[in-house]
């Protein structure tokens, strides 16, 4: 039998009982606040408590999604939050936001955290950071293969793979899709899934080009224990309990090297049925989305699948050692594998009638039902011509269970102690000084020579020689399709002289230290808080573009530990894909870079290869708000398609100001997010 961990998701009460009786080897589940599925039921404090109780009485860890970005404005609520979820006995807390983690360590010293999905953390370089960072997990992201995916094993961290569960077209943590078009942000826990509805190449779609079926890696369970993977986890904490029951119990025999029952999972819960996703490599047919048939299947076979998980898991037998001695109260100890508890009751009395014996005692003893224990063996030492009522015997018998599953309880639950928030973050007095330009590609170049600051990618970097390298910064992929062959462009990048590396996910942060790059933050590191400031500024950035999911207030309010700016102009990338919506549907030869919504709004594609990028329909544009940005060190023009002439003007329209356009957006500077 596999020592690998199943993972399984509890968006209620009712759901973390099917994960415990079907043999989960852990849950994690949300509060109130703070979640990535706030739309889930959720657990209370109190809640927390009794799930966290019931979790360790079977020997179950059970871990706390705190998996979202955090505002300045909810950091007390956040603090108390945590140390209420201390005090409750979570075993580990998942986390997002690099602020968030930072809070939790200064509070609750002792915590284990899980580097979230949302960290988007799909290379060795991004696991070993968060390793040195004091991270215990990484959960990867779900875009990698199974070569990819050992290589993250081979570093000292623990890896946890989503195996089963909705897969979502967008790589965790950078999806603003939501958010720009209704703010319901996925990085906040509120995405409204706009995804699963119909995109296409054509107007008025009828195809769901950014809806992927959902992800199986249920029959490849043996393969990720073998080369390392230490949890296999299941996405759902927003899905029935018969839908937990069913994934637990599929995952469960395939580590057992039984035949997992694919179709009940199927009919349970299915996108037009499954995909293996990128796990092998190849590019099947991922596509799918929830049809009538799929609904009428699950509603016919939840009654077969409540059965796997309305009895209470059995946890281990129960050995009893019963003393009735005259003149003494009576003495019963009750053990099991772990604990042993003696408790004692009233003086026997001498029989009238029939004494007791062996055979009495251990039928009142063996009614365990309602327990989770069966009975092991009893031991006896009775004096003769005693008496005991049922009654006595079975208050006895609960007694002694109470008490074990009391000790089991607090043998299983870590014990912290909890300490005030302590962090003071600095705060940099900060006003605009420098217009910041990022552009695409190679005929974008000339135009932008005047900037304070260019943004370059790599490939575009190393074709080209330039006068003043240090108000260059260098950009690398935001996907890391090939972290040795990227390492090897930027190292050859330093030897040119360059000198300031953009840092889009976490992984680049350990890369540039290594290689000497002077660093910067991008947006895709998701920075909304005074604390996540405060952590870059340890990792010795000089500066970062902000989230922007803030609002400019927000912004202004921050305590900045280090310089700050804001993308303030261009086609905000609102998805960062592995797979390729035009491709699949008409395939590369017919693409238009351009795919429609459901409205005939016309979302640009940009295609790196290796990965995609899916930009917002309309420009974000500022020129006319410039006295709304005071606040900040610097702003960025984010140029993708834009021709040298256009991003002439526009550069000049931010330096001197410029009326309102038509057909723009502010994006969420104004609006925010929930």
């Amino acid at each position: 039998m596999s020592g690998t961990e199943i993972l399984a998701p509890a968006g209620s009460l009712e759901s973390l009982k099917a994960a415990v009786n079907c043999g989960a080897d852990a849950v994690y589940i949300g509060g109130k606040q703070f979640s990535a599925r706030q739309n889930a039921a959720n657990f209370d404090n109190a809640e927390l408590k009794q799930a966290a109780d019931l979790c360790h009485l079977h020997n179950i860890k059970i871990y706390l999604t705190v998996n979202t970005i955090i505002f300045d404005n909810q950091v007390n609520e956040f603090a108390e939050f945590i140390k209420n979820a201390a005090n409750a006995g979570i075993d580990a807390f998942i986390v997002q936001d690099f602020g968030a983690a930072e809070i939790i360590r200064n509070i609750v010293p002792d915590a284990n955290i899980h580097g979230s999905t949302q960290m988007t953390i799909h290379s060795v370089k991004g696991a070993q950071l968060l390793k040195e960072l004091g991270f215990k997990r990484v959960v990867i992201s779900r875009e990698l293969t199974e070569k990819q995916i050992q290589e993250i094993c081979s570093t000292e961290i623990e890896t946890e793979v989503f195996v089963h569960g909705a897969l979502c077209m967008c790589m965790s943590g950078q999806c603003y899709l939501s958010s720009l078009i209704g703010q319901r942000s996925a990085n906040r826990g509120f995405c409204a899934q706009p995804c699963r509805l119909p995109y296409s190449v054509y107007k008025n779609p009828q195809f769901n080009g950014l809806s992927l079926k959902d992800l199986s890696l249920v029959n490849h369970l043996q393969k990720l224990s073998d080369i390392g993977v230490f949890s296999l986890k299941i996405e759902g904490r927003m899905k029935r309990p018969e839908y937990v029951a069913a994934a637990v119990c599929a995952c469960r025999q395939s580590l057992n090297g039984q035949t997992p029952d694919m179709a009940l999972l199927r009919s349970i819960f299915s996108r037009s049925g499954f995909t293996d996703g990128y796990f092998t490599g190849k590019f099947s047919n991922m596509f799918g989305s929830r049809e009538k048939e799929d609904v009428i299947a699950a509603k016919d076979i939840l009654p077969d699948i409540r059965k796997k998980y309305s009895h209470e898991k059995k946890s281990g037998k129960l050995d009893f050692y019963a003393e009735i001695k005259k003149d003494s109260p009576v003495k019963l100890t009750v053990s099991d594998s772990f604990e042993s508890v003696t408790v004692y009751g009233e003086i026997p009395e001498t029989a009238i009638k029939k004494p007791i014996d062996f055979i009495y005692l251990e039928r009142q003893l063996s009614k365990l039902g309602g327990t989770i224990y069966k009975f092991g063996n009893l031991s006896v030492d009775i004096d003769e011509g005693l008496s005991l009522s049922a009654k006595t015997i079975n208050a006895l018998r609960r007694n002694a269970v109470e008490a074990l599953n009391l000790k089991s309880i607090k043998r299983n639950t870590p014990e912290y102690i909890c300490v005030p928030l302590d962090i003071d973050p600095e705060n940099k007095i900060e006003s605009l000084k420098e217009i910041r330009v990022r552009i695409s590609n190679q005929n974008q170049l000339d135009a932008v020579f005047e900037a304070d600051r260019i943004i370059i990618p790599t490939n575009v970097f190393l074709n080209n020689r330039y006068e003043n390298i240090s108000k260059i910064i260098i950009e690398p992929p935001r996907f890391i399709y090939n972290e040795a062959e990227i390492f090897g462009v930027l190292k050859k990048c330093k030897s040119l002289g360059a000198e300031h590396l953009m840092c889009s996910n976490p992984a680049y942060i350990k890369i540039g230290k290594e290689l000497g790059f002077k660093l910067h933050g991008d947006f895709g590191l998701n920075t909304a808080n005074s604390y996540s400031l405060n952590f870059l500024k340890k990792m010795n950035f000089e500066d970062t573009v902000l989230s922007f999911e803030m609002k400019l207030k927000q912004i202004s309010s921050l305590r900045k530990a280090i310089s700050t700016g804001i993308i303030a102009y261009g086609y905000l990338p609102v998805m960062l894909t592995k797979n390729c919506p035009i491709k699949n549907e008409v395939g590369c030869e017919k693409c238009k870079k351009i795919i429609f919504d459901r409205t005939g709004r016309a979302n640009k594609i940009v295609c790196h290869g290796n990965y995609t990028e899916i930009l917002n329909a309309q420009p974000l544009y500022l020129a006319d708000r410039l006295e709304d940005l005071k606040n900040i060190s610097f702003i960025t023009l984010y140029f993708t398609d834009e021709g040298p002439d256009e991003i002439k003007k526009i550069i000049d329209e931010y330096r001197f100001g410029y009326s309102s356009k038509d057909n723009i957006t502010r994006g969420l500077y104004y609006r925010g997010v929930i």
